[in-house]
Formats: structure tokens, sequence, C-alpha cells
């Protein structure tokens, strides 16, 4: 039987001069330590929901896979909280070469700074999207309609994997890097063709946020929140249309504004 995602516990509420005894529900925190080849690699604290995906896409965000034929045995032990995994190479993992960071250049432009790993990985978009102003605007709004995770405990962050007028995959967790590795993983073990997606986003746009994105291989990110400097000059390297605070009527375009297909 799976975790549960929430959890009640009654808890006190002021409101308009009163205090009343609620129960009120909280998303729950789960720590899944995954073992790649019988090593510790690493312990991930995450919403316990879509485990393979989020193991799969962490891994592939980190450079150890890039296709799931790549895993030879993949099991999970949710009453012990373990994920193990056997790939195919039983090269050894050096894990020094996972936590280095390095300076390196998205492609050949800029210079900033990356942990080694995300140099092999990242990809610069070679296809943009274009979108109208409507559906950036719709697909922010279905989104946030569709987790109930959100709607239950508001303790969680939303990544939705779109086309340009409709959800594909929504995927919630209480770390925005953790619902961004799910949809990776949901793209590699359904073979989801990535190129024509986009990436609609709750939380802010950092700079790690971005090279998620890039290592998935779309090539544009809708966010209601702001982005960073750093991000948004990943992103011009990256060729990556980056929109923030896409709420109401409107919202901010950063890089390649000319992909907005105004009637």
């Amino acid at each position: 039987m799976g975790k549960n995602i929430t959890t009640s516990r009654k808890i006190f509420r002021y409101d308009n001069g009163e205090m009343t005894q609620q129960e009120d529900q909280m998303a729950t925190e789960f720590p899944l330590t995954v073992m790649v080849n019988g090593e510790e690699f690493v312990t991930l604290v995450c919403s316990p929901d879509s485990l393979e995906e989020l193991v799969i896409g962490f891994l592939a965000s980190e450079g150890v896979i890039r296709f799931k034929n790549e895993i030879k045995r993949f099991t999970i032990d949710e009453s012990l909280g373990f994920a193990y995994v056997d790939l195919v190479s039983t090269k050894k993992l050096q894990l020094k070469d996972y936590t280095k960071r390095v300076i390196g250049s998205c492609c050949g432009k800029g210079r900033h700074f990356y942990f080694q790993q995300d140099v092999k990985t990242a990809k610069t978009a070679i296809d943009g999207v274009t979108i109208t102003p409507e559906n950036c605007l719709k697909l922010m709004r279905d989104m946030q309609k569709s987790s109930k995770l959100f709607h239950h405990t508001g303790g969680v962050h939303n990544a939705a994997l779109c086309s340009t007028d409709k959800l594909i995959a929504v995927r919630s967790d209480i770390g925005r890097h953790n619902a961004l590795d799910k949809l990776y993983g949901y793209c590699l073990l359904h073979q989801v063709p990535v190129r024509d997606k986009l990436i609609v986003f709750s939380g802010r746009i950092s700079s790690e946020v971005l090279l998620k994105a890039a290592k998935i291989g779309v090539s544009a990110v809708i966010s209601k929140s702001a982005p960073t400097e750093l991000a948004i000059q990943m992103a011009e390297e990256l060729n990556i249309m980056t929109i923030g605070f896409a709420r109401n009527r409107s919202f901010n375009v950063y890089t390649h504004h000319e992909r907005i297909q105004l009637t």
C-alpha cells in the first residue's frame, strides 16, 4: 500500500477576533533513498506519489541515464523508503562527478556555474514552439485547477507538461525540482516526444528550474511567478522562451517574445 500524500491534524484558526479548532490537511514528506547498482546515490525528500517517475527523472537529470532501457531492474520498497536501481552498465558511479561545480558554457557563449553533469545533459532547444496569449493563460489556469493536492494542502508545487493547447501530464510535489523530475520520468517511461512541448510551472524560474526544463528538452517555460537573472541568461543561450507572472489576464515575456502569436 502506498504512503499517504496528505495527513490531517487538528489546528486552531484565528479569524476576525475568534479562535476555533479545525481539522487541516497537510502535505506529507517522505525520504526516499535511491540505491544505484547496490550503492547509495541520493536521498530525496518528496511527496510519496509517482515515485518511479521521480527516481527515473532524477537519474536522467543527473546524467546517470538517458533512456529507460538503460535500467535493468527497478524496485521500490515504500515501507523502508528505498528505491533500488540496477543499471545495464555495471560501471561504478563516481559520486564526485555529480556534485562538482564547474564553469561551463551552454553553447559557447556565456560562462556560468554548473554542476559537471549539467554541461553534459542540458540541451539547447532546436524547435521553438509558438503559442497564443490566450493559451498561455488557459494552460496556467488548467494546471492550477487540476492539482487536487494543492487545493487540499496549499503546500506543494505544480508542474505540467503541455502541448500548446492542452495539458498532457500534471505532477505535484513538496519540492519544485521533484515535480519537474516526475515529469521527466513520465516522458522517459512513456517515450513522449518533447521538442514541441512546453512546461507550465507554479514556482519561480530559478537557474536550476530552467536547467531541468532544458534537460527534459522543452523549448518554453510558463510560470505564475518570477524568473531570476541567471535563469534568463541561460534561457537566451538555450533557446528557451520564458514567461513569468502568468496570472489573470497578463504575463511577462522575458526571452523570445517573437514566439507569442498575436492575432
